[in-house]
């Protein structure tokens, strides 16, 4: 038995598909990176845990060490490192893997942006790691060995010891974000440093309360985490005003180059009236020129008597209506009493334009321009020839 045909996929489907396939592709390419430095850091695990675990060596009292309280501990916690310091190790490579396919969705000027930032916060995860590993961790455990009370020997599980300093790397790696949180924020626009500034106070009691929730329950784990956010949270405020002025600067001169790339185009129409002034300028010019001396023989169109321009409009409508007059009459197959006007060659029309001016002031019935334009296909033929035969003899001569 056949399975129906599965319907075709729409292109927004299709498209949904090939971004899940390149993300499946990017987050294989992540973990295949992980998978090798595991493999590879695996034969030092040991060497790499002892490296890890000298702040809290440095710190114990003298001839106490750590000690393994669960039965596959000393084999377990070295592996589980060498994964964790795969992933630290391979975090750039893993930032660059979600770059690349986050980029092609976005315009150029976020990829100007995303680009630092997405340095900048690998570089600041990476000082907060190391403040905690060099700073906080030796602290913690000196101050916790000074309060073990007498008889108690104060040695740390290797399993406790790892999962409280992890806790500590991506606490302290996230709170040195703050940064690029400020920054990104006033570039996008959602709150100004001096908004931000205001709100300093805030702030610091956010700051406060982070490093009570996320540290040991101690107050001196509490400021070392809390007093950072805060001097961090200061220089985001410098650097995102220093970063708005400077696009506000790039904006302006953006702005000015659009001004400057559109003003021919605004310009356009003033050069377009100023064209036929222009022009009229020069009409004038030639014709001042081509005026004949006033000695000249006059010629026969000067002779002609100077006619007023409203009785021209008026004897233009006349002949209109009665052109139209015409039109009609002939469609209806009727005969016309004066004759049509016949199709003639320029010499003859020309002829004919200047006996009609002669005798336009005695005879308004005949024509200024004998044309034959108005013989259509509803008229007969027998007609059509006695209208050109009248046309032909009643043609005026020149």
């Amino acid at each position: 038995m056949t399975q129906p045909a599965m319907p075709p996929l729409s292109e927004g489907m299709k498209a949904f598909i090939a971004h899940l396939i390149e993300l499946r592709d990017r987050l294989l390419r992540a973990v295949l990176a992980v998978v090798v430095l595991m493999v590879v850091i695996f034969p030092w695990a040991s060497e790499l845990f002892t490296i890890f675990a000298t702040p809290v060596l440095n710190s114990l009292p003298a001839g106490q060490t750590m000690i393994a309280t669960g039965a596959i501990s000393p084999f377990f916690i070295p592996i589980k490192l060498a994964a964790l310091a795969a992933v630290f190790i391979a975090m750039p490579y893993i930032l660059y893997q979600l770059w690349a396919f986050i980029a092609p969705g976005l315009y150029q000027h976020e990829k100007q942006l995303a680009m630092p930032l997405v340095v900048s916060s690998s570089v600041l995860f990476y000082v907060g790691a190391g403040f905690a590993y060099f700073i906080v961790i030796p602290a913690v455990f000196h101050f916790m060995a000074m309060f073990a009370p007498d008889g108690v020997s104060f040695m740390p599980d290797i399993g406790n010891y790892l999962d409280f300093a992890m806790g500590l790397f991506f606490t302290f790696g996230l709170a040195f974000e703050v940064p690029v949180a400020v920054v990104l924020l006033s570039m996008l626009g959602i709150v100004t440093p001096d908004q931000l500034a205001e709100k300093r106070r805030y702030a610091i009691l956010v700051a406060f309360i982070i490093g009570a929730i996320f540290t040991p329950p101690d107050i001196l784990s509490q400021f070392m985490l809390a007093i950072p956010v805060w001097m961090l949270y200061e220089l985001g405020i410098l650097v995102a005003r220093v970063m708005v002025k400077n696009k506000a600067k790039q904006d302006e001169e953006e702005s000015s180059y659009d001004d400057n790339e559109a003003s021919p185009l605004l310009a356009a129409p003033a050069v377009a009236a100023a064209l036929p002034a222009a022009h009229g300028s020069d009409l004038s010019a030639d014709e001042t020129s081509a005026t004949p001396p006033a000695d000249a023989a006059p010629t026969e169109m000067d002779t002609l008597p100077a006619q007023d321009s409203t009785q021209d409009t008026l004897d233009m409508d006349d002949e209109f209506a009665r052109a139209e007059e015409d039109e009609r009459r002939l469609n209806a197959g009727e005969s016309l009493d004066r004759p049509l006007l016949d199709k003639t060659s320029p010499a003859e029309n020309q002829s004919g334009t200047e006996h009609a001016f002669e005798t336009n002031a005695q005879d308004d019935e005949t024509p200024l321009i004998h044309r034959d334009d108005r013989a259509t296909s509803l008229q007969e033929p027998s007609q059509l020839d006695q209208s050109d035969d009248d046309a032909h003899t009643n043609k005026p001569n020149p």
